[in-house]
């Protein structure tokens, strides 16, 4: 039985300013919500480390959450995003190359399921 989806999306080689951008970061987010019809509890929570750090961003949604952390003294952007119910596949790698330069991205997407025969369980 399925009953969610995750997103874990990797973006490296992105430009530093962009990674402490908040208005970029804060289109990200609305983007996201906005294309895929997720429905925010509240306003995401921003937080903005000391340089050489970078943003943490994080909303909880009905569906679940989104997160982001970047990494600029790396130039790495992270995301999570889960749904306890499947969506449609977003374009991270087009979005993320074009609004912060990304060179490489990797998304993970991964469907959350009960009973699933390869579902392994630690004690």
């Amino acid at each position: 039985m399925e009953i969610g989806a995750e997103w874990l999306v990797d973006a490296a080689g992105c430009r530093r300013d962009a990674l402490v951008d908040l208005a970029l970061l804060r289109d990200l987010f609305d983007r996201v919500i906005r294309d895929l019809d997720l429905h925010p509890l509240q306003q995401p929570s921003w937080h903005t480390f000391p340089e050489p750090g970078g943003v943490t961003g994080f909303v909880v949604l009905t569906e679940s959450h989104l997160a982001c952390h970047t990494y600029p003294e790396h130039g790495v952007l992270t995301l999570n995003l889960y749904c306890c119910r499947p969506r449609p596949e977003w374009p991270w790698r087009e979005h993320l190359q074009a609004t912060f330069g990304a060179t490489r991205v990797d998304v993970r997407a991964i469907d959350r399921a009960v009973g699933a025969s390869e579902l392994v369980t630690w004690p």
